[in-house]
């Protein structure tokens, strides 16, 4: 028999970063795997067979997976077999960790809806394809048997009533749309905790106050006289170390730091893409003497806030210059690769002279988000569409958006939320009232749900509810953008002009209060030169037939949007081609298109040297 949950794993990334323990086992790897288009089976028992295997976290449409279907598919099915002793669980792991009782099963992502059975029980029900779940799973242990989990996903190929960002409808990608993902596409692992155990934790900056608020809650059985030990370090250096009293389980508290007063020590402790500190932090659960759980996490000191026309990192107004980013790889679609992939992509946006990236569509693995908090990467995250506007399609966004900003609030990183981009899945928002009143209503639910972060209502065009002005404009020529946007142009000029197809900037009932403006998508330029297996489905806004006049057209652009006083930042389409969307800065396989020292000059020139306090 294996031994319980081994040290071992600690050899493997952590799929949560923030909120790590050291006892847990990677259920990725091979599964048994079955497609059910009739929605025949209800129940593990009925599975008849089991005709395929797939590499789980992959999805069953791409290469790496093994199966490498792309058809049409209403269900799957998934099985494996796990070694877990529950004999094991009440005797103490031998490495000064607390003592194991309960095990969990965690899945990522698994897209759309899921049921999960572990040796035939019912476990867990789960709707939302891009965030994650989990089961205590212990009272389903079989003694002294091999354990076997068991997973149903439904995710129906034609509904657009759900969120689904970039994938196809069609059976073929089409347009701006990517082959479909079906089921599980990020990890699925086994953790062990205590009785009692933290089930999650919040981290929220106060750089006025210089003080850090902490929400963590527990879960499990409940305990009195149960307190939260809270040790926060930087580069080895113990910032605080407080124990706080744990009521009604929870904790709530802020967490006041020494200001340092000198400007450049302070610069030193935020954290910004220029120098991204991070602090640490072990939180351990105490009863008396006894240690009864521990989860390793971070923080940083950070800032982020809109001015008038300004964005303000760290209080200090901050140009952005990042690009979009569609999260997917070639081979295996939303899923990385590996964790190198994730790290090797921020390196890349960073390289390149980027200090963020917007996530197009897609709520991106935690992984990512950790490499950008530890590297220096700002994050823009925006929900999946839906593409029709229902009462169903509307209820699923708001359930699954609130899980997505539960997730990643924590992650300084992520400084703006965007609940929708260009009207999809709300058309016809300038005669639709209760269309406006989604995008309005999503809007203020992510102010409340998280008020320390900008949010933008709807990106692109037809703004109403929204901290920033964000437009989309392909225009291929540079002295046109800066005609359209130059020092000769009035904001209100911009704000009243109608755009391509009769749509307007600002909706009727929402001036142009001042908010910062931004181009949030521009570019968009192929180089078309015939090579990396172009088709005639390839396409861009516009092209190039060679890397001279592809680099040529890409600066001009850039420039403009880097120079123009009325944006205060840019994202420039796209980081890398995505399938028939060739627009990327880099290949699908992430080679530049030109030398990236000449993309970063471009990018980066007259950007301040020092970070913003």
């Amino acid at each position: 028999m294996s031994p319980v949950l081994p040290a071992a794993m600690n050899e493997l990334p952590h799929p949560t970063p923030q909120f790590r323990r050291r006892h847990w086992n990677c259920l990725n790897g091979p599964w048994r795997f079955a497609f059910d288009d009739e929605l025949r089976w209800k129940t593990p028992g009925e599975v008849r067979s089991w005709p395929l295997t797939i590499e789980v976290p992959f999805a069953p449409e791409c290469e790496r997976s093994g199966v490498h279907d792309t058809g049409f598919h209403r269900a799957c099915w998934y099985q494996r077999d796990f070694e877990l002793d529950p004999a094991q669980l009440d005797s103490s792991i031998d490495d000064g960790e607390p003592r194991c009782a309960r095990v969990l099963l965690h899945f990522g992502a698994v897209d759309y809806r899921a049921r999960v059975w572990v040796n035939g029980a019912s476990v867990a029900e789960h709707e939302g394809g891009h965030t994650p779940f989990v089961a205590d799973v212990t009272d389903a242990l079989v003694p002294g048997a091999r354990q076997t989990v068991t997973v149903w996903a439904e995710d129906d190929p034609h509904d657009l009533e759900k969120p689904r960002g970039k994938q196809d409808w069609q059976l073929e990608p089409h347009a701006i749309w990517y082959p479909r993902t079906t089921g599980i596409w990020q990890t699925v692992w086994l953790e062990c905790v205590p009785a009692t155990y933290l089930a999650s934790i919040r981290w929220t900056p106060n750089l006025e106050r210089w003080e850090i608020a902490i929400h963590a809650a527990t879960a499990g059985r409940a305990v009195d006289s149960l307190r939260l030990q809270v040790t926060l370090t930087v580069n080895g250096g113990v910032l605080a170390d407080d124990t706080y009293r744990v009521l009604h389980g929870e904790v709530h508290r802020r967490i006041a730091l020494s200001d340092p007063g000198i400007d450049d020590y302070r610069n030193e402790l935020l954290w910004s893409p220029e120098r991204p500190t991070l602090i640490q932090a072990e939180l351990q659960l105490l009863r008396g003497d006894e240690v009864v759980d521990r989860v390793h996490s971070y923080t940083a000191i950070r800032s982020i806030s809109t001015q008038r026309e300004k964005i303000l990192l760290n209080g200090r107004q901050y140009h952005l210059r990042m690009v979009l980013d569609q999260g997917y790889w070639p081979g295996t679609l939303m899923t990385p690769p590996d964790d190198h992939a994730l790290r090797r992509d921020v390196e890349l946006a960073k390289a390149m002279g980027f200090n963020g990236v917007r996530k197009h569509q897609k709520i991106e693995d935690p992984r990512y988000l950790y490499w950008a908090d530890v590297i220096g990467l700002l994050v823009w995250e925006e929900m999946p569409s839906a593409y029709r506007f229902t009462p169903k399609a509307i209820n699923r966004m708001v359930r699954e958006w609130s899980e997505a900003v539960a997730r990643d609030r924590s992650h300084p990183c992520v400084i703006v939320w965007v609940p929708f981009n260009e009207s999809w899945g709300v058309p016809d928002l300038n005669t639709v009232g209760a269309a406006r009143d989604a995008v309005a209503a999503l809007y203020h639910l992510t102010r409340t749900l998280d008020p320390h972060r900008p949010v933008i209502g709807n990106d692109g065009w037809e703004s109403s509810a929204t901290d920033i002005i964000g437009i989309h404009d392909y225009d291929c020529e540079p002295a046109h953008l800066r005609a359209r946007y130059g020092p000769e142009v009035k904001t209100q000029e911009v704000v009243d002009r109608r755009w391509s197809g009769g749509r307007i900037l600002t909706l009727d009932g929402y001036p142009h209060r001042g908010q910062p403006i931004c181009l949030t998508e521009f570019g968009g330029i192929a180089l078309l030169d015939g090579t990396h297996d172009q088709t005639e489905e390839t396409w861009g806004y516009s092209a190039c037939s060679d890397v001279e006049s592809f680099e040529r057209l890409t600066t001009a652009l850039i420039e403009v949007a880097r120079t123009t006083a009325m944006f205060s930042g840019f994202c420039y389409t796209q980081f890398a081609d995505t399938y028939q969307e060739a627009n990327g800065l880099l290949w699908a396989d992430r080679r530049p298109k030109f030398p990236l020292e000449r993309m970063r000059a471009a990018i980066r020139a007259n950007a301040p040297t020092k970070p913003p306090l």
